[in-house]
């Protein structure tokens, strides 16, 4: 039995840019990035599947240009820059088969989406459903501890992997990172997990450079602890990976992609999906609201669940909780998000407030590895509300 104290312990999981369904949500959005390229009013639902020898895009793209956009090409592009570049990964960029069943968008769901064109004059929401933002005040990313640190090992060691500095890691990788909890906040992390693809090398050596890279990531924590455990690649050799040995399918790592199974998930998947579908554009807005929310310090846990009909721009339902960690009144900040003129969960603000349709200086493929929430390029983590939501919850506590 452990020697470590605590209420409890929770895991999550991440899964490195060469996992077969990372593979497939890269080059889902590297499609949505081309059309959007093209025509910023594009409307993009691309799923990819990905195995033995073979990479497949089917869905409902309807864009200005598409037919200058070769699929294909993105595929193998994608492929190769990940890292599966060489005959020796027995699947690579340049010799899959590759097939393309995308068709236009059913025009029973454009005249729903598109303003002007369904029963409201407004752009409608692009689906019916429910979508979840969360932020927490434990990490400096405001996400959840076990997920927060298997996105920051994974992607460290995918920088040692491209630079060569362990030059026998392949692309496949995935990490497990589970964090004990006393009182609501982190206390030490019990157990890391780290399953690597990897090139013909002693298993005894994999295991002491990778604890190493994981002592040196988590130093800074302070919660790594005498007794925390290593299981590095725990079946023993894992040479083949990737879509050779296993297959991939976009959407398949939504609870990587979000936040690591803590909190709530609505079900629906972001990558192939350009924003006017709301699984992913109001998925983003919830998450910036809640983020907002707890930088403001107007509480330390933020869940917002947002819900909507499709054809519809105004939301069914706004939800707030706080986990009872709200530093005022919990209605306040339920009026902050519903009421104020602070943030506006319409569809087509969304679009607007956070320019989903024309990307600065970063692109919808990058969010498909590592997570969607937690880094400081995308628009839907800035802290940009904090200083009215001070100024009109104060206005409100006082009233």
């Amino acid at each position: 039995m452990s020697k470590i104290n605590a209420k409890h312990v929770f895991t999550s999981e991440s899964v490195g840019s060469g996992h077969p369904d990372k593979i497939c949500d890269q080059i889902s959005d590297a499609i949505v990035d081309a059309c959007l390229k093209k025509d910023p009013e594009g409307r993009v639902a691309c799923e990819t599947m990905a195995g033995y020898n073979l990479v497949a895009n089917v869905g409902e793209i309807t864009c200005n240009g598409w037919e200058e956009i070769d699929s294909e090409k993105i595929a193998r592009q994608v492929v190769n820059e990940i890292g599966y570049d060489n005959e020796s990964l027995l699947f690579w960029g340049d010799n899959f088969d590759y097939i393309s069943r995308i068709h236009g968008q059913s025009p029973d769901i454009s005249q729903g989406v598109t303003e002007g064109e369904g029963l409201y004059d407004e752009q409608g929401a692009g689906d019916q459903g429910m979508m979840f933002g969360y932020a927490t005040a434990e990490t400096p990313e405001m996400m959840p501890a076990p997920i927060a640190y298997s996105h920051r090992l994974l992607k460290t060691l995918e920088g040692m992997r491209q630079s060569k500095e362990i030059p026998y890691l392949r692309p496949d990788s995935k990490a497990q990172v589970s964090v004990g909890y006393k009182d609501g906040r982190p206390e030490f992390i019990k157990s890391v997990v780290v399953s690597h693809q990897t090139g013909e090398v002693p298993l005894e050596k994999i295991r002491k450079d990778l604890i190493e890279v994981v002592k040196n990531e988590f130093e800074s924590t302070g919660l790594l602890k005498k007794d925390t455990e290593y299981f590095i690649n725990p079946t023993g050799a894992f040479y083949l990976g990737g879509p050779y040995a296993d297959a991939g399918l976009t959407g398949r790592k939504i609870i990587v992609d979000t936040y690591g199974g803590v909190g709530s998930h609505g079900g629906g998947a972001f990558s192939g999906k350009d924003p006017s579908k709301v699984d992913r554009s109001a998925a983003y807005y919830a998450r910036y609201a809640a983020k907002n929310i707890v930088a403001a310090g107007l509480a330390q846990k933020c869940e917002i669940q947002v819900a909507y009909a499709i054809g519809v721009s105004k939301p069914v339902s706004i939800n707030v909780d706080t986990y009872g960690t709200a530093l005022i009144d919990e209605s306040i900040i339920e009026m902050l998000v519903n009421d104020s003129d602070i943030f506006d969960f319409r569809p087509a603000a969304i679009i607007a407030n956070l320019n989903l349709k024309t990307p600065k200086n970063w692109s919808y493929r990058a969010t498909s590895a590592y997570g969607h929430f937690g880094r400081d390029m995308f628009p839907w983590e800035q802290p940009d509300k904090v200083e009215a939501l001070k100024k009109v919850s104060k206005v409100a506590k006082a009233a």
